[in-house]
C-alpha cells in the first residue's frame, strides 16, 4: 500500500470515523430546468425518447413521487444545496445570495471541507454573485438565466447543452483520476429562452426530432378550467397566462412547444449518454454515483397556463433518480421525495455527518423516516404577476391557499388527480378541510 493510499485511508477514517467508508464514492449530480416528472420515457411518456435516463432509472432508484418545496429556479435551487426549506434558508428571490454561513454547510463546501474535489458545471442559478472562487472546477455563466447559443472565438456557435457536455468531460479529465469528486451539473434545457415571444432554442440536429408525432392536448387544457379561476387569478397579468398565450394559446402552438420541450430533454439525455460512457472509459464508473432530478416541474397548457409556481402536479412534480452501481437492484420508490433531500443524501453517501439544520433525509438509507405530507411555498413576485402560495401536499389529497386573498384549493388526488374540481367548498370534505387547514398551520411554524 503505497503512501499515497494510506494517505487516503487515514483522511477518510478521520472524517468519518468509519474504515469502510475509506473508498468514498465519486458523486455527480445532474439538474434540468423545467422538467416535469412525465417529460421520460421511463415515465410512461409514450412520445419522448430518453434511452439514457430510462435505463438509468431501470439500473438505479425511480422516485415515483418526486417533488420540489418551492416551484422556481432560484430558490429550489438553494434548497437542493442546502438541504432546507424556502422558510429556513430565506432565499427569496432571484438575487439574494448564500451567507458566508449558509454557504460553508452546502453539500458542496461541506465535501470539500473533507477532502471531495468540487466543480460546477452551467447554470448556478442562486443569487447574483456565485460562488466560482470555492470550487475547484467553475464552468458557469454568470448570468441568472445563461442564453442557449455560445459562440466561440472562431466564431462557431455552440447549443448550451453541447456546452455542458463540453465541460463535463474537461472535468473528468482533470479530475476523473482524483477520486473522491463530487460535479454538480445544471442545464438550462428545458427551461424556454426568456423573450417577447419565449422561444425553445434546440440543437440542430434534433430541430426535426419529433415532427411526425402530435401529442394531445391536456384534458384541463378546456377554457372552462381557466375559467373557473378566481379573478385575482384569472387576469392576463399572471405570468403562467401570459406566457401561455404566444406558446400554447392554439393547437398548433401547443404541437411546436411540445415537441421543442421534448427535444431539449433529448439533448439533455444524450450528455448522460456520453457521461456514463466517458466514466467507463475512464474505469471509475463502478465507484461513481449519479443523481438526476429536476428543479421544478412545468405546466404545458393545464388549467390554461404555462410555467411553474402554482402547487398543481405539473409544477410541483419533478423527475428523480438515484444510480448507485454499488447496488445491483434497480427499483421504483412510492414514498415522497423531495428536493431538500438531495444534500443530505449526497452527504450520507460520502460519509459525513448531516449538519442540523439541514431538513431533508437520507434518501438511500435502509430504514426511512415516513413522511405523509410536505409543506408547499411560493412567495416570490405576488399578485397580481405570481400570487402567493402555500399548501400540503399528500400524496392523495392536497390543500393549497393563496394567503394574499384567503383563497383555498382542496384537491382529492387520489379521485381527481388532475386536478378539476375544488373541492374546499364541498360540505362532504369540511373535516378534511378543516384537518388541513391545521396541519398547514403546524407545518409553516416547523420548517423555519
Amino acid at each position: 500500500m503505497n503512501r499515497l493510499i494510506i494517505f487516503s485511508f487515514l483522511l477518510a477514517l478521520a472524517v468519518t470515523g468509519n474504515p469502510a467508508a475509506a473508498q468514498r464514492p465519486n458523486v455527480i449530480f445532474l439538474l434540468t430546468d423545467d422538467h416535469r416528472a412525465d417529460a421520460l420515457g421511463v415515465a410512461g411518456n409514450p412520445y419522448i425518447k430518453t434511452p439514457h435516463l430510462d435505463r438509468m432509472a431501470r439500473q438505479g432508484i425511480r422516485f415515483k413521487n418526486a417533488y420540489v418545496t418551492t416551484s422556481i429556479c432560484s430558490v429550489s435551487r438553494a434548497s437542493i444545496l442546502s438541504g432546507q426549506y424556502l422558510s429556513r434558508h430565506k432565499i427569496d428571490d432571484f438575487v439574494k445570495n448564500f451567507t458566508p454561513e449558509g454557504l460553508s454547510d452546502t453539500y458542496p463546501m461541506l465535501l470539500k471541507a473533507s477532502g471531495y474535489k468540487i466543480g460546477f458545471i452551467g447554470k448556478y442559478g442562486v443569487g447574483n454573485n456565485p460562488p466560482a472562487h470555492e470550487f475547484d472546477f467553475w464552468a458557469c455563466n454568470k448570468e441568472g438565466q445563461p442564453p442557449y447559443e455560445y459562440e466561440r472565438p472562431d466564431g462557431s456557435k455552440i447549443h448550451h447543452t453541447d456546452s455542458l457536455a463540453h465541460g463535463i468531460n474537461q472535468f473528468l479529465q482533470k479530475f476523473g483520476g482524483q477520486s473522491p469528486f463530487c460535479l454538480s451539473v445544471s442545464f438550462k434545457a428545458p427551461h424556454e429562452l426568456d423573450g417577447n415571444p419565449p422561444t425553445y432554442p434546440v440543437q440542430e440536429r434534433y430541430k426535426n426530432l419529433y415532427k411526425d408525432i402530435t401529442v394531445p392536448q391536456p384534458e384541463t387544457a378546456d377554457p372552462s378550467y381557466w375559467n373557473a379561476f378566481p379573478d385575482f387569478f384569472r387576469t392576463d397579468q399572471n405570468i403562467g397566462r401570459d406566457r401561455w398565450k404566444p406558446l400554447l394559446s392554439t393547437p398548433e402552438l401547443h404541437q411546436q412547444t411540445v415537441r421543442d420541450y421534448y427535444r431539449l430533454i433529448t439533448g439533455v439525455d444524450e450528455v448522460v449518454g456520453k457521461l456514463r460512457k466517458q466514466l467507463e472509459s475512464l474505469g471509475i464508473a463502478d465507484n461513481t454515483v449519479i443523481i438526476f432530478m429536476g428543479d421544478n416541474g412545468f405546466a404545458l397548457g393545464e388549467h390554461g397556463l404555462e410555467g411553474k409556481w402554482f402547487g398543481f402536479e405539473e409544477s410541483i412534480r419533478v423527475p428523480m433518480i438515484i444510480y448507485d452501481p454499488r447496488r445491483k437492484k434497480g427499483s421504483v420508490e412510492e414514498r415522497i421525495a423531495l428536493n431538500i433531500d438531495i444534500a443530505p443524501t449526497i452527504l450520507n453517501l460520502a460519509g459525513l455527518k448531516v449538519p442540523r439544520q439541514m431538513q431533508g433525509v437520507d434518501l438511500l438509507t435502509k430504514k426511512p423516516a415516513g413522511r405523509n405530507e410536505f409543506f408547499y411555498e411560493h412567495t416570490f413576485l405576488g399578485s397580481p404577476r405570481l400570487p402567493k402560495v402555500e399548501g400540503v401536499v399528500k400524496k392523495d389529497i392536497k390543500y393549497m391557499k393563496f394567503t394574499e386573498h384567503n383563497y383555498e384549493q382542496l384537491y382529492d388526488l387520489k379521485k381527481d388527480p388532475l386536478e378539476k374540481q375544488n373541492l374546499a367548498s364541498d360540505s362532504r370534505y369540511a373535516k378534511q378541510l378543516m384537518d388541513l387547514r391545521e396541519e398547514y398551520l403546524i407545518l409553516k411554524e416547523q420548517v423555519k
